[in-house]
């Protein structure tokens, strides 16, 4: 293989998503045959240097830097990589495009208006076209199936949608509160679940009209994270109604307060000609109905169909396990981070891109400002 491109990446935190995404990086030439690149990580930081430095021999880094601002002056570094906490996001994400790197940073883009408007003005600018936020439940070999359907026009005109993306993770009063559950930190449900799931709804079925969003708090006060008694200041579970520009109205619930689920991501999806329905804690496998399909005594035909997609993912995946072995969690990682690393060793903007991650932040305002003002609002309108 001539000519490959080569990304030295650092990799900026290393919590579940730092530790995925090194994972990810490692196991690309498994996966996939012949790509056009060759990727490792080869520097780290993380809020804990002495940390950072277990963490580098453990996993065979070979650099440790003691801040982001550091990691930005490697010069043989040219891609970076953004696991870290919400807040940290918007500076961090402006850094490292005006030191002229590629970028993938973990969802959401940011957090506030202001520095969603600060980062709008990356749009159409070169730094743009090398930037790549992590949506990874959109490669699904499920979710992929999905959008071959609906890109096909297999559901007619959409009708009605319902996404749900459901935790068990703050039903006990007791349990401590995490980061994830601090909106000074940027937090709550909303920006953690509801990211991913109106991301969803954008991915399969366009853009949001006007909104509308209920929060819930049922756990005013537990403990914060210096283990005292705390107000708690992030959403615990989330409603939201939807009308969609192209006449389809549906539903979105985020919850950590859905007693007995796991990481319960749903769709399910309603047209003039037929449905589509799709889990999380089922993955490999989406659910299509044909209502083109006649109907019969004992309904002949008719029916949902379970469509194995399993690991069937096409060129240059499909080849690591078995396509009809069962994919996972970490697989929807892989094939983003693949499909990122080939967006730009082909110079082509990766996609989900920074305009993805922008709009995902207006749907997410307009949520905020919805449930503040208890009222319909269109994402992006900041004057309403």
């Amino acid at each position: 293989m001539a000519n490959l491109t080569e990304f030295e990446i650092g990799l900026c935190g290393f919590g579940s998503m730092g530790r995925t995404h090194a994972w990810a990086v490692a196991n690309l030439p498994f996966f996939f045959s012949s790509l056009p690149f060759r990727a490792r990580v080869a520097g780290l930081c993380t809020g804990h240097p002495e940390k950072a430095k277990e963490l580098a021999r453990t996993f065979s880094i070979p650099r440790v830097y003691p801040d982001p601002r550091a990691m930005l002056e490697d010069p043989d570094l040219n891609l970076v990589d953004l696991c870290t906490p919400n807040l940290t996001h918007a500076g961090l994400v402006r850094a490292a495009l005006e030191s002229g790197r590629a970028v993938l940073c973990e969802k959401p883009l940011c957090v506030t208006k202001e520095e969603t408007e600060a980062l709008r003005a990356f749009l159409g600018r070169p730094e743009a076209a090398r930037f790549g936020i992590v949506f990874h439940n959109r490669f699904f070999s499920g979710v992929l199936r999905a959008k071959e359907l609906l890109k096909e026009g297999a559901l007619g005109r959409i009708l009605q949608f319902r996404v749900d993306y459901l935790h068990d993770s703050c039903t006990d009063p007791q349990k401590p509160a995490g980061w994830k559950q601090y909106g000074s930190l940027g937090a709550g449900v909303l920006m953690d679940l509801g990211s991913h799931a109106l991301d969803l709804v954008t991915h399969l079925l366009g853009p949001t009209q006007r909104l509308f969003c209920r929060e819930q708090i049922a756990f005013p006060e537990r403990r914060g994270l210096d283990g005292k008694t705390w107000t708690t200041d992030g959403d615990e579970s989330d409603s939201l109604y939807l009308e969609l520009t192209s006449g389809a109205c549906g539903t979105v619930t985020v919850s950590k307060l859905a007693t007995g689920t796991q990481d319960d991501l749903s769709f399910y999806i309603s047209g003039t000609k037929g449905a589509l329905r799709w889990n999380l804690m089922d993955p490999d496998f989406l659910e299509f109905f044909d209502a083109t399909c006649p109907d019969a005594p004992l309904g002949g035909r008719r029916g949902f169909t379970r469509i194995a997609c399993v690991s069937r993912y096409p060129a240059p995946g499909g080849i690591f396990p078995s396509p009809k072995a069962p994919g996972g969690w970490l697989r929807a990682h892989l094939q983003s981070y693949c499909r990122f690393l080939e967006a730009l060793a082909g110079e082509t903007t990766p996609a989900p891109g920074l305009s993805d991650a922008l709009y995902n932040m207006d749907l997410l305002l307009a949520a905020k400002k919805s449930a503040e003002e208890g009222r319909m609002i269109c994402p992006g309108d900041a004057s309403s």
